[in-house]
């Protein structure tokens, strides 16, 4: 397989969450790494999180595993179980339909960049358990929790 040129691979900044969710990830910057270099059955995305910025809101996914492996920083893991602190070189394995919530929370003074690694499943689901939200891969999209469509 050819080298990635991870400089050439497009930034995506912010999320797709509808409004307001997505005001606390709006700095965050994705790299789709793994797809550009034509992988399909899992995804490796380099993320690039600034001071302050959340890498998600909480959540947790019905049938994709999901992976974490920090670069260089701190960020905060947060879970079901509390707080714990990641930093260079630790990591944080998710596996898919255990329903702890979970994400990433920049609190540091530093830029935090770090790995994810998941599988891609298009019958997927994403609960988040702090907020009005639930997302349904394909053509499902986000919802409320009533199944009521966000506009």
């Amino acid at each position: 397989m050819p080298k990635i040129d991870a400089t050439s691979v497009a930034q995506r900044k912010g999320s797709g969450y509808p409004a307001p969710f997505g005001q606390c990830v709006g700095e965050r910057v994705k790299q789709a790494l793994g797809q550009a270099g034509g992988l399909t059955d899992f995804g490796v995305n380099l993320t690039h999180l600034p001071p302050g910025a959340w890498s998600s809101q909480r959540h947790w996914h019905s049938r994709e595993d999901e992976f974490v492996y920090v670069l260089s920083g701190e960020l905060t893991l947060i879970t079901d179980a509390g707080e714990q602190w990641l930093r260079s070189g630790d990591c944080a394995a998710f596996p898919a339909n255990v329903a702890d919530g979970h994400h990433l929370i920049n609190r540091s003074d530093t830029m935090a960049v770090y790995l994810e690694i998941g599988s891609r499943h298009d019958d997927d689901t994403c609960s988040y358990p702090d907020i009005d939200l639930h997302l349904t891969r394909g053509d499902g999209g986000f919802t409320h929790k009533d199944g009521t469509k966000y506009p």
